[in-house]
């Protein structure tokens, strides 16, 4: 089998953009970019991996595969998800959570539907680290219970046993980059056969 590096760069051209854009200002006066990691333990659908694939892409985010995972890393349905994203992805692969543990420290928060605490109530420090467990049975109770302070849930009814992976990874990614005011990211688009500035319909 091919080496995953002949799959998917470690870092493409986002990574270099990501480094090159202006300053994030910290807490105490420093000026840098924040990073955001999103871990996958041991995921089993491909085209979830793929849509979160190409989340981080689009965010300059670095994704954690943590293995044993439900296909190869080479499956269609995986590369077919992610589009033609992949150069600009950060990709780490491990073989268990034990060897991601070993490999990584910061701030780890664990994503869950039997979490206490809501998403958006907490802080997200630079290299935060959300973490996502398999799509039939979450993280193991065990993880959740070693850490009940860093547990937390993205709200919705009673009767939903739980979002789809790839969706409640955007939700998580977007609640901390909005915390940290979008550093590096374009919040302006354009559109291609007119001028924002030109619409009369615009309200000054």
């Amino acid at each position: 089998m091919r080496p995953y590096s002949s799959f998917f760069p470690p870092c493409g051209r986002v990574c270099r953009q990501f480094l090159a854009a202006p300053a994030f200002r910290g807490l105490e006066g420093v000026d840098f970019l924040p990073t955001l990691n999103i871990v996958l333990v041991e995921p089993e659908i491909p085209q979830n991996t793929g849509n979160i694939a190409r989340t981080c892409a689009a965010t300059g985010a670095r994704l954690h595969l943590v293995g044993p995972m439900g296909f190869a890393i080479d499956d269609r349905k995986l590369k077919r998800a992610g589009l033609d994203y992949w150069h600009l992805l950060d990709i780490s692969y491990y073989d268990s959570l034990s060897e991601f543990f070993e490999k990584n420290h910061g701030n780890f928060f664990f994503f869950s539907t039997k979490a206490r605490k809501t998403h958006s109530d907490m802080s997200y420090p630079d290299n935060a680290y959300l973490v996502f467990g398999k799509e039939t049975a979450g993280l193991p109770e065990k993880l959740l219970f070693e850490h009940p302070d860093s547990c937390v849930r993205i709200p919705m009814i009673d009767e939903a046993r739980s979002l789809n992976l790839s969706n409640s990874v955007a939700v998580g990614v977007y609640e901390v980059l909005r915390q940290w005011g979008y550093p590096a990211l374009s919040s302006a688009g354009r559109l291609r056969e007119y001028d924002w500035d030109a619409s009369p319909y615009r309200q000054l």
